[in-house]
């Protein structure tokens, strides 16, 4: 009984190493939010990184979780998710550097398209890589709540973890 524990415990272990996702941070004048899409595969279970292939990854808008029904309908709906049910990261370019690797990376949301520059580290065998963006970016224009006392603020924090065999 104690070895289908231990597998069990190894199992759970091996699966959340091998979760990927995308955590986009933001904040209005006050409180933040982190919405997170989580829900997406590399075909082979990693993602590789070749001159011949780089990945191309699908995430479902509805896929965004908030951690609270109201903001991620209120995300869903700022992404229009019923007219653009897709956003799309693309990476254009990848190379390796001393200590890290830089990227091209595409990102594509509501027929908008902006490539940003993307520092990654390797942690845990996970690519890790931080991107400031901005709504404005993608012609969003921040919402307001409650009659405009409760203002989004343009700037977003994007983060990707992607499991990878590098």
């Amino acid at each position: 009984m104690k070895f289908l524990y231990l597998l069990f415990g190894f199992i759970t272990i091996l699966a959340q190493a091998q979760e990927n996702f995308v955590k986009i941070n933001g904040s209005t004048n006050v409180n933040k939010f982190q919405c997170v899409n989580n829900k997406f595969k590399a075909e082979n279970g990693v993602f590789t990184f070749t001159e011949r292939k780089l990945p191309n990854i699908i995430l479902k808008v509805n896929d965004f979780d908030c951690g609270n029904k109201m903001m991620t309908k209120d995300f869903q709906k700022i992404l229009n998710s019923e007219k653009y049910p897709d956003m799309t990261i693309k990476f254009i370019n990848f190379t390796k550097t001393q200590k890290s690797y830089n990227a091209v990376v595409e990102v594509r949301m509501m027929n908008q398209s902006k490539r940003y520059n993307v520092e990654f580290n390797i942690e845990n065998n996970k690519l890790i890589g931080r991107k400031n963006v901005k709504f404005s970016d993608f012609n969003i224009t921040p919402p307001k709540k409650m009659g405009g006392m409760i203002v989004v603020k343009d700037d977003l924090n994007l983060i990707f973890s992607l499991s990878t065999k590098i």
